[in-house]
């Protein structure tokens, strides 16, 4: 998995590319981990995202959860396949998605 990463002060836009899977999983939770402190704006852009597993969406919850608390979170360009985990597994209610 490619990470893309552009931070503009307290906005941060991850663009993922590839599979995040429970190999891919631990690079993005760490992307995100060592930005959260200084954010309060976070972008997720899937346009590229191939695959998702279980490993992928719990980095995804760990950091709507964070974001919760600090600002807002927004997920966009979101595939057909995707969108359908995102329904199958109830995350299409928990992450605002546009």
């Amino acid at each position: 998995m490619t990470i893309r990463t552009d931070q503009n002060g307290e906005k941060l836009d991850l663009a993922l590319e590839g599979r995040l899977d429970t190999t891919t999983a631990p690079e993005l939770d760490q992307a995100i981990k060592s930005a959260l402190d200084s954010i309060t704006d976070l972008t997720l852009d899937l346009e590229k995202l191939e695959y998702l597993s279980s490993a992928g969406l719990r980095v995804l919850l760990a950091a709507q959860k964070a974001m919760n608390k600090q600002g807002v979170m927004t997920v966009k360009n979101v595939s057909e396949n995707i969108m359908e985990i995102f329904e199958i597994t109830g995350f299409s209610e928990i992450l605002t998605i546009v």
